[in-house]
């Protein structure tokens, strides 16, 4: 029953049916979702040390390295994942992104208590934000083939 109330239109009504079908709503729900991973890539490319810092504060080695892997992947994948031809690739390479930094930044079994809980949830956060990503790719790649377009 849920799926259902959740694909058909009628049950929205017309005015959210109007919303949903308008071109640019799923364009500006992905700049939703990118806008962090594009805010934060710019304000690490505009403080380059103090992206450097943040990575070498993880005990990640190569932080300068690492550092201009996050903001390449950051804007790079926000930057695709704004299109409709690329978007599957951003999304791929932000949700991998926020995987990897998830694991290292919140890894809430190694907390106890209070912190343990904020750390969890923060990484279900996190773990949702995944899904948005998948989510926004499957249906951008429906889109596409229903237009006869490509993905």
């Amino acid at each position: 029953m849920a799926d259902t109330l959740c694909t058909r239109k009628d049950a929205a009504g017309a005015p959210v049916a109007a919303l949903l079908d308008w071109p640019g709503t799923a364009w500006l729900a992905r700049l939703a979702l990118a806008a962090p991973f594009l805010v934060s890539g710019l304000v690490k490319l505009t403080d380059f040390n103090g992206a450097v810092a943040e990575a070498a504060g993880l005990g990640l080695g190569l932080p300068v390295l690492v550092a201009a892997a996050v903001i390449v992947t950051q804007l790079g994948g926000s930057a695709l994942f704004l299109t409709r031809r690329w978007c599957w690739l951003g999304a791929g390479l932000l949700a991998g992104f926020t995987v990897v930094a998830t694991l290292l930044a919140h890894a809430f079994w190694t907390y106890e208590g209070p912190d343990r809980a904020r750390q969890t949830a923060t990484f279900l956060e996190h773990l949702a934000i995944v899904g948005g990503f998948a989510a926004a790719a499957v249906l951008t790649h429906r889109n596409a083939h229903r237009r006869g377009g490509s993905a």
